[in-house]
Formats: structure tokens, sequence, C-alpha cells
């Protein structure tokens, strides 16, 4: 339960969350529409990650992205955990454990809001906020019928419009930041990669 809340859980930006990217010199607020239009276009997409957790550990892996619902987390070693979302679940893996993967319903974590089939900021009371710094637009986002599930904030810059970085407030107030490599988008994933029973049984050989 604990990966699940340090990756689906937000941390203060800090200097170093913004290191992983060139920022632009002054950015307008991007409209929701068109964060909208970015997301529902986003329909297989790979990068590398930085995540900082709850305690202030950093992690490292690769993420693999395929719209709707389905999400891949690979940790690099020593860290050798993977999350994987697929089949409406979300499952996490531990590799001490030799039992079958903790699961969880994907729709009820923040990260539903951007692998759902049609994602519509603008659907009354989901943005809950909505601005810009200077260099970013920042939104932050909830299930307008459970809010109790927690939102997540969601870091853009524009020229072109690119996510690049979330921070998630899970429903026990746990905070993380996952910040995103350049991602790679396009192209084909297997959707073997986010079959969780095909996971647990290769584990459980």
């Amino acid at each position: 339960m604990m990966r699940l809340r340090a990756l689906l859980a937000p941390l203060a930006l800090s200097a170093f969350a913004f290191s992983a990217f060139a920022l632009p010199a002054q950015a307008e607020k991007i409209p929701l529409s068109e964060l909208s239009r970015y997301l529902n276009a986003l329909t297989t997409a790979q990068a590398q990650f930085t995540q900082v957790n709850p305690d202030g550990s950093i992690t490292t892996g690769t993420l693999f992205i395929k719209r709707p619902g389905r999400v891949r987390f690979e940790y690099n070693p020593p860290d050798r955990s993977l999350v994987l979302a697929g089949g409406g679940q979300v499952a996490v893996f531990d590799p001490k454990s030799n039992q079958p993967p903790e699961q969880y319903p994907l729709k009820k974590t923040p990260l539903n809001l951007i692998l759902d089939a049609n994602v519509d900021l603008g659907r009354a009371k989901m943005v809950i906020s909505h601005k810009e710094d200077g260099t970013t637009t920042k939104v932050r986002a909830q299930d307008p019928e459970h809010p109790e599930y927690g939102s997540i904030d969601l870091v853009f810059t524009a020229g072109p419009t690119e996510l690049r970085q979330w921070v998630i407030n899970d429903d026990s107030g746990n905070q993380t930041t996952v910040i995103l490599g350049e991602m790679a988008k396009g192209g084909d994933i297997s959707p073997s990669l986010f079959n969780i029973t095909r996971e647990t049984e290769k584990r459980m050989r």
C-alpha cells in the first residue's frame, strides 16, 4: 500500500524538480480546453521518470503509457518494484514478496483522471485550481463525484504543450512528485506490458 501511495499521492515543487527539464522564459496560462486536447491525444508514450517520495527519498525508472487506462512504472535497480495499471486495476508488485500483487481499483486513484478515455478538464468541479507562474501552467484536478479519492496536480509547459510532471495528494494526505523526462510519443506499445495476470504468473514461476 505504501508503494501505491508513494506513486499515486503533492510535494512542494522544488528546484530539483524543475531541473529535470528546460523551461521557457515566459508563458501564458494554457486553457483547460487545450490541456484536455493534449491529454486525449496522448495515446502512447514512453519516458524516463524521477520520483520524489513522501519521505524525501528519490527513485527513478521508465514509464509506459497506453491510454485509456494503462500505465507501467518500471523502477531501476536496486528498487525492482513494478506498478501496473490495466483492466481497471492498479497492481503493486513487491520484488521481496512471493505473494500476488496488491490490487486497487484504478478509478479510486487520482491517476485515473489522466488515463480516462475522455479527459474533460472543463467538467464542473473537476478542476479546483488553474494558474500559471510565468513558466508553467498548473492544474489541480479531482473526481468531482469522489473528492475523497484525492487530487492530482499537473504541470505543463507551452509552445508546444507538454506534460512535465504530476504531484498527487492521496486519500491519506501523502504527497509524491513524478518528474518526466522527454516523452517519446506514438508508436506501438504491447498490451502485454499492462497485463496484470501475465505479470503475476511470470513472477510466481
